[in-house]
């Protein structure tokens, strides 16, 4: 190596942001072993844990999101953005960056606009088909913008999007050869099928208080249920753990053996989710959060059914749950059909694409 690489990498605030960053990491580690990494992320959130636990080193900026209610905190939002571009700054001086990559999320704002002013080589990932306001703003200064959906070019210069798709878990990839394993792992019983349901890794209310009145139905309709209610709500949850057929999870360690178990999947519609449902290609209802910005999950989820890949039911829809499961159920080939089509929308290669255009912008 002729000179030393540095990569700094900003994203965070929620395991989808997190997750693509780490992954984009160690592909670069792969490719350059003797790189130096640094993440930047926000004070307070999950990346703060989760990314040292992956093995690097982060620096937090003090910065959050703006609330959509009046709110203290709205108050102090520029204060927060003027400490967290003047720490930024800092952390570029003394790191002195090769290149720059955003996944999204807080922090990625300030970090990846002091790295375009200052002229650095930058690269942001946008795992939604609907851009939150910071990488739309980012968008117009920085070099390369790697994408997982179609049409994005309502949004973004189009001479600059390459559709790369998201990071996802490489374990995935062979969850089909996994199957025995997985009904083992989980003690589940093979002749009933197998209802997985997800909430994001902290959980989601409305999931959960819709699976908690559907109990009977489900006993009624002879399927067993794994269900991740997110560690926010595991102390309400957990005492159907003594239930027939339910097992309650605050978070599930080996998703690949989840997946694996699944005939039919419940789940949010955060973009990391959708990625990996599509490379799954299981039957799958998304119930997206009508609570995020953009309301960029419902966009997320369409964005699949209409190509025939899922079926999704709105909170404001729950009333139509079980007709809608039932019927699902009952039809093989509708399940077949799904399965199918949403595998179809894969993009398995993502995390190699997008160090692909990372390379570029090293060698540039």
């Amino acid at each position: 190596m002729k000179q030393s690489i540095n990569i700094l990498i900003s994203g965070g605030g929620t395991g989808g942001h997190i997750y693509p960053a780490i992954a984009i990491a160690n592909e670069l580690k792969l490719r350059y072993p003797e790189a130096k990494f640094l993440f930047v992320g926000a004070k307070d959130k999950m990346e703060m844990q989760k990314v040292p636990q992956a093995g690097y080193q982060i620096k937090g900026l003090w910065i959050s999101g703006i609330q959509r209610k009046l709110t203290l905190k709205n108050a102090l939002f520029p204060f927060k953005l003027i400490s967290s571009l003047y720490k930024s700054n800092a952390i570029i001086n003394k790191f002195k960056p090769t290149v720059v990559i955003g996944t999204g999320g807080f922090a990625s704002g300030p970090t990846l606009l002091m790295a375009s002013l200052r002229r650095i080589p930058t690269l942001i990932q946008e795992q939604n088909s609907y851009p939150g306001i910071t990488n739309k703003l980012l968008g117009k200064k920085v070099e390369k913008i790697c994408v997982a959906y179609d049409n994005l070019e309502r949004f973004f210069p189009e001479d600059k999007i390459v559709k790369t798709g998201n990071p996802v878990r490489q374990d995935l990839l062979v969850i089909h050869t996994k199957v025995a394993e997985a009904k083992t792992f989980f003690k589940l019983k093979k002749n009933k099928t197998t209802v997985l349901v997800l909430g994001g890794s902290l959980g989601a209310r409305r999931v959960n208080q819709l699976i908690e009145e559907q109990l009977p139905f489900f006993k009624n309709q002879e399927v067993q249920l794994i269900w991740q209610c997110g560690k926010l709500y595991v102390d309400e949850y957990k005492k159907y753990n003594a239930a027939d057929d339910v097992q309650v999870h605050s978070f599930l360690n080996r998703m690949d053996l989840a997946y694996a178990a699944a005939d039919i999947i419940i789940s949010r519609a955060g973009a990391g989710s959708v990625s990996e449902l599509c490379i799954v290609g299981k039957p799958t209802i998304f119930i997206p959060s009508p609570n995020v910005a953009e309301d960029h999950q419902t966009k997320n989820a369409k964005a699949i059914a209409d190509k025939h890949g899922a079926i999704v039911v709105k909170e404001s829809e729950l009333d139509t749950f079980s007709i809608v499961f039932e019927a699902l159920l009952k039809d093989k080939g509708r399940q077949q059909s799904l399965s199918q089509n949403i595998k179809a929308l894969a993009l398995p290669n993502a995390t190699s694409y997008i160090v692909n255009e990372v390379e570029k912008l090293l060698e540039k």
